[in-house]
């Protein structure tokens, strides 16, 4: 059972490593791991060793917790998730949120691998996530805890605006063509129906996944502001089906690193 004792006991361990105090947090998804390659004075802690972490299943997620320092600012990086269909309570998948938040984090960073919705995308675009759509169990149902947040939270600008400014302004600076749009989130693990991604299409939804918005609403939760961005992995299109796969998710992702990298490189700048 997650509590705040064994949130408090996961943030007790990280502190243990020399006192290293992170200001920003990023969760690096399917494929983007080799992020924190570039962190300078890296600290690498695996999720197993961290007492009351859950670990991560899913092919192109590393599994370790990255310390270090980009852009003059301390950073703690997940690489690698955790998901809901992987079988964990929708409390587990968020606790890492959690657990920064008692360490003080007040930026969150969220990054993943997403379909491609909107049919002026292309494979391998990066998307600001400017709203989501939930289709997942709520990660706050369930006693609240006063110490983590307000029982109501308010999520109507759950993606900050100042935030995404900034992005736009380094994509911009970096001849980066960026996108925006709604990201929604499934359970998973069954790619979208045909008839689903028309449907998302037509509701306005520009990529969809299998993560991100729990988290999203933990943060949120936890008074954290967040940037989300997503790496079009693929473009769904109903004239010339192809039948989707997770290698075909990791392999279109790692096209798209470096950009992702220049992109938040930029913003830690900036903030």
């Amino acid at each position: 059972m997650i509590t705040y004792e064994t949130i408090l006991e996961s943030k007790n361990y990280i502190d243990s490593f020399g006192g290293f105090k992170p200001q920003i947090g990023i969760i690096l998804g399917s494929g983007l791991s080799s992020f924190a390659d570039s962190l300078n004075d890296k600290l690498v802690i695996p999720y197993k060793d961290i007492p009351n972490f859950p670990i991560s299943t899913v092919k192109g997620h590393k599994g370790n917790l990255v310390l270090g320092t980009l852009e003059g600012k301390n950073i703690i990086c997940m690489q690698g998730r955790f998901h809901f269909y992987e079988g964990y309570s929708m409390q587990e998948v968020t606790f890492p949120i959690r657990v920064m938040q008692l360490l003080g984090i007040k930026i969150l960073i969220i990054t993943n691998a997403a379909g491609g919705v909107n049919k002026s995308f292309s494979t391998g675009d990066i998307m600001i996530i400017t709203d989501h759509i939930s289709r997942m169990p709520n990660p706050l149902i369930g006693p609240n805890d006063e110490r983590l947040g307000t029982r109501f939270p308010s999520t109507s600008e759950v993606y900050d605006k100042e935030l995404i400014n900034i992005v736009k302004a380094v994509a911009k600076k970096e001849n980066i063509d960026i996108k925006q749009g709604v990201y929604v989130g499934n359970t998973g693990p069954s790619f979208e129906t045909n008839a689903e991604y028309i449907m998302f299409r037509n509701l306005g939804i520009s990529a969809v996944g299998m993560s991100t918005v729990p988290e999203v609403i933990v943060a949120a939760h936890g008074g954290m502001k967040v940037l989300g961005l997503s790496v079009i992995s693929n473009v769904f299109d109903e004239n010339a089906i192809e039948e989707p796969s997770h290698q075909e998710v990791l392999d279109n992702v790692e096209r798209a690193n470096s950009n992702l990298l220049r992109l938040i490189e930029g913003v830690l700048q900036q903030i």
